[in-house]
């Protein structure tokens, strides 16, 4: 796997379900080389409690999601080619799954990496939602 400049780096800050951290990080790894993404970025792994307290301070809405993205500004990027964190409620994403917690997590790390990217489903005319669709067939996540 080729290695560029970049860190990402997974951290499970919940303690509800046990999840395997390694296989997201080398998904992760993977879809950076995939999308030649220069520089690092963080994965979150939350409660619902926690990710509740995130949702309402900065979306006002009073329950839990499945995954926030916080991205870095463009030009503090030029300091550092970091893009941002992503959180994912592994409570959430485990009562949404389909197959695996594993895979839904590689899921929801996929669409916050392309929110961090710049892609916005709710204004892009379906780019984002097209892309994330070919990468997940591409990744076995279809």
């Amino acid at each position: 796997m080729k290695q560029n400049s970049r860190t990402i780096s997974v951290f499970n800050r919940q303690r509800r379900l046990a999840v395997a951290t390694g296989p997201l990080q080398e998904f992760l790894h993977k879809l950076s080389d995939r999308l030649a993404i220069e520089g690092g970025f963080s994965v979150v792994l939350v409660s619902d409690r926690a990710m509740k307290q995130y949702y309402s301070r900065f979306a006002g809405k009073n329950r839990p999601t499945d995954v926030l993205s916080f991205p870095t500004d463009e030009a503090d990027r030029v300091i550092e080619p970091y893009w941002g964190d992503i959180l994912i409620s592994v409570e959430t994403a485990d009562r949404q799954k389909r197959e695996t917690l594993e895979m839904e997590l590689k899921t929801l790390g996929l669409h916050g990496v392309l929110h961090l990217l710049g892609y916005d489903h709710e204004s892009d005319q379906g780019e984002m939602e097209r892309l994330e669709k070919q990468l997940r067939v591409e990744f076995g996540l279809a």
